[in-house]
């Protein structure tokens, strides 16, 4: 072979090795993680014995009895949820209080015991039927704690939990979220014990043969506790995400109940798992319903602030609203949901950069698939990439004319991993470019909020980047 043609051909093999995808940088998600990603926004529905008691925790000692709501609607649940954009409802099948809204043959105390519906009712069943008319995935908040069983604290306990949770993962269908919570023995009734018990919370419920259960049945339900396996708790109960937010965690060092609060807002920069942050937050002040607490739903105003500090940074949001004791969500907290809506309709109504023209100041490999205009091609799966050796870079879309921004939203290509670590946002205005945000991490999002500018062109400066950097969106509102 002539030199000059080995030449070309060895120079089109290495452009063609370097126009690979980049190696995967540290932990990544999984496939059910990246389906709960783009969740992004869902409901949480607080609903037992304790609302009709006007408690925020059971002691365990009440009468089934006094559960009938008098007007239970699981289709009201889901329009209204459906029409607010949330994507998934996950409901207190039992919590701490031990009573279970669905007819658990492992127990006494749920609703085949109570006058609703003669005790023949299945809360479970009516909400699966109506999340799935609705097309919304459901899930499950299954509490540890049970202060009403008689064997809590002692071995025999783990089986009848885990036979409940065998119950709800094979009568309702596909369920999207397990949710433990952290709360973990006290006092209670125990079954007329009336005592304190404590237990080990590393110990006690032996978690990865829990969880095994989980994953056997349904493979693809994401589980929540205060650190994972697949989804962390956000540290705090106010709504509040962290503006530095690692989607990674040292995974051995959490367990249901035992998380350190001060590594769970941001993450952990050296995580060994890829555990992101869900937000759990009540539109009330209670996670329950509370007649005198009509007044006191979140504004409309309170609640995008919580949009923007939880999906904003990169978190799920998970928004509580507890139906009353007709069994519905009152009208109140419907006229938030909707009107919160539509401020996030108006807001995010037209992407600007939506098949404009971007630029990128290195493309990897100067290979199409890793162009510039893949951030703005309205595919979220789509992805500029960098060169190996890269870790700071601009990338510019142009707007074509003066617009207004208020928004900008940034997404990594997570299924990589997570490698920004600081960024700016710049708007040219009449020629010159001024800064209007900077951050740190990216992640599976930022919406940046921007001060109000005209401007024909906006460009992202990354200015720190673990390893070569990718982004799979650049949108602009």
């Amino acid at each position: 072979m002539h030199w000059r043609v080995l030449t070309l051909v060895l120079f089109h093999a290495a452009v063609a090795i370097a126009a690979g995808p980049p190696e995967p940088f540290g932990p990544v998600p999984s496939e059910r993680q990246l389906r709960w990603h783009e969740m992004e926004y869902y409901g949480f529905i607080h609903f037992t014995l304790n609302t009709f008691t006007d408690r925020e925790w059971g002691y365990g000692d009440e009468d089934p009895e006094i559960f009938n709501p008098s007007e239970f609607d699981a289709m009201q649940w889901a329009d209204v949820a459906s029409k607010a954009g949330m994507q998934a409802l996950i409901i207190t099948a039992k919590h701490h209080d031990g009573f279970c809204l669905w007819p658990s043959k492992y127990t006494e105390h749920s609703v085949k015991n109570s006058p609703w519906k003669n005790g023949q009712g299945d809360v479970l069943a009516e909400l699966a039927a109506a999340c799935k008319a609705r097309g919304l995935r459901m899930g499950v908040y299954l509490s540890p704690w049970d202060r009403n069983h008689p064997a809590y604290g002692k071995p025999e306990y783990i089986e009848y939990y885990r036979q409940q949770m065998h119950e709800l993962l094979t009568n309702y269908g596909e369920i999207c979220e397990v949710w433990f919570d952290g709360a973990n023995g006290g006092d209670g009734y125990y079954g007329g014990a009336r005592e304190t018990r404590h237990i080990d919370r590393s110990t006690y419920y032996d978690w990865p043969n829990t969880w095994s259960i989980v994953r056997q049945l349904q493979p693809m339900a994401i589980m929540f506790s205060d650190g994972g396996p697949d989804v962390r708790w956000v540290g705090n109960e106010n709504g509040a995400g962290s503006a530095t937010n690692w989607a990674t965690l040292r995974r051995d060092e959490f367990a249901p109940g035992i998380a350190d609060n001060s590594a769970l807002g941001g993450g952990q920069r050296d995580g060994t798992d890829w555990v992101p942050a869900e937000v759990d937050v009540s539109i009330r002040p209670g996670w329950f319903y509370h007649a005198k607490e009509d007044q006191r739903v979140k504004s409309v105003e309170k609640l995008l602030e919580i949009y923007y500090s939880s999906v904003g940074n990169g978190c799920n949001l998970l928004l509580n609203i507890p139906p009353d004791r007709r069994g519905r969500f009152h009208e109140i907290d419907c006229q938030r949901l909707l009107d919160l809506t539509t401020a996030l309709d108006a807001a995010f109504a037209h992407d600007l950069a939506r098949d404009k023209t971007a630029t990128a100041s290195n493309v990897r490999g100067n290979a199409a698939q890793f162009g510039a205009d893949k951030l703005i091609d309205g595919d979220r799966n789509s992805y500029w990439a960098a060169d190996d050796d890269v870790r700071s870079c601009e990338v510019t879309v142009e707007l074509g004319e003066k617009l207004p921004v208020r928004h900008v939203r940034l997404q990594e290509y997570i299924q990589l991993g997570q490698r920004i670590e600081a960024f700016t946002v710049e708007a040219r205005v009449d020629g010159i470019w001024q800064e209007i945000a900077k951050g740190t991490t990216i992640g599976p999002r930022r919406i940046l909020r921007t001060s109000d500018v005209t401007t024909d062109a906006v460009r992202v400066s990354i200015t720190a980047s673990r390893a070569c950097p990718t982004l799979s969106t650049l949108e602009v509102y």
